[in-house]
């Protein structure tokens, strides 16, 4: 009977002793929360469409009851936000270990996007700091707000096409029609719009992300509404700073300098691509031989501004091309509006020969390029 009492005994201290042990590890977890926010100060202003920029949150730390370190979030959200449902939260630098966060104006402007602050629009932002250490989770009772101002530009998607009622492609997204890549953040393309709704979405599958363009802007979610009669654009998009320009191809010629004018028009064919089927092309006669050279005018709009464009040869001067030239002879380059330089040579299988003829501006060509094939 004594050994029983012994071990009965022994049972309940080892609980007991289990049970202190647990209280003074959960005591150990006790922290306190923030009491003051020094940086940045309140309502300070950040332009986020400052390349490089940056803003520094920086509060006093706090005390953990075990003295050892405290780990923090900081948490944004809508200035009339309460934390309860934050649109960001982020650990605070060095793994949430330091008292400070450093956020890049790209990281800001994501959070002001969160919180619905349109692009190149000023809002205002209110943030706070959590402190934990274990179990436990502090939030401070006080809080700081910032007012942003939104860059205009987004995030460059892989890809970028257009489609829409007022598209080439119609409003079935499995034909919508491609940009072409033409820098980090750039896209452009031509193509015919008609009357009827237009945007631009980053891929043909799943959720895409949706733009369009708003006096010249570009703007997410929505679409732009196209009126009156067809016409050719080329359309540009720069990403880096929202803006969207586009321009009226009225038509395009075949400058022929050897007579000093214009051989014929392409006609457009759709997406990007013009022809003009069925033309005599007939050399000049000179002393020293038979002249052959040419390139291309543009006629173009630009919100009610007629100008010319040309394009040619990224050569100055060239020889006459055959079977064996590569294709990016006949690629075509922005060119001066001089009288002869940049111009191309037709192949001398071309003379005296009626030829169907293409200019290709597709997203899907290498470059832009065109060619001539005798019928």
């Amino acid at each position: 009977m004594k050994n029983i009492y012994i071990k009965l005994f022994l049972f309940m201290f080892s609980v007991l002793a289990v049970g202190c042990q647990d209280d003074d590890t959960m005591s150990h977890t006790n922290v306190s929360a923030v009491n003051a926010l020094y940086a940045p100060a309140n309502d300070k202003f950040f332009n986020l469409a400052i390349p490089g920029g940056s803003a520094v949150f920086e509060w006093e730390g706090a005390k953990a009851e075990d003295n050892g370190a405290v780990l923090y979030d900081v948490l944004f959200d809508v200035e009339n936000g309460d934390f309860s449902k934050p649109v960001f939260t982020i650990p605070s630098d060095g793994k949430g270990f330091q008292p400070a966060l450093n956020l890049t104006f790209t990281q800001l402007n994501k959070i002001a996007e969160m919180a619905g602050i349109e692009t190149e629009a000023i809002g205002k932002l209110k943030w706070t700091v959590y402190s934990t250490k274990g179990l436990n989770v502090v939030k401070s009772a006080v809080s700081g707000v910032i007012q942003v101002q939104r860059a205009g530009g987004f995030p460059t998607p892989d890809q970028l096409f257009v489609t829409g009622t007022g598209s080439e492609g119609g409003d079935a997204v499995a034909d919508a029609v491609p940009f072409k890549k033409t820098g980090a953040s750039t896209y452009e393309i031509y193509t015919k719009l008609k009357a009827g709704q237009y945007k631009f979405i980053t891929r043909k599958n799943g959720t895409p992300e949706t733009y369009y363009i708003d006096n010249g802007k570009l703007k997410e979610d929505g679409a732009t509404t196209f009126a009156g009669t067809d016409k050719v654009y080329r359309i540009r998009i720069d990403f880096s700073d929202g803006s969207a320009k586009m321009t009226e191809i009225k038509k395009i010629e075949l400058w022929f300098p050897p007579l000093g004018q214009y051989l014929f028009e392409y006609t457009y064919a759709g997406k990007g691509i013009w022809k003009a089927d069925n033309k005599l092309i007939v050399f000049k006669q000179e002393s020293w031989g038979r002249d052959e050279r040419y390139k291309f005018k543009f006629t173009v709009d630009n919100a009610g501004t007629g100008a010319e464009e040309w394009f040619g040869s990224v050569n100055g001067d060239n020889s006459r091309p055959d079977a064996n030239t590569s294709p990016a002879y006949w690629y075509m380059v922005p060119v001066t509006n001089d009288f002869w330089a940049n111009s191309f040579k037709f192949d001398g299988a071309v003379d005296n020969k009626n030829v169907n003829a293409v200019v290709d501006f597709s997203a899907t060509a290498t470059a832009y390029t065109h060619s001539f094939t005798v019928l």
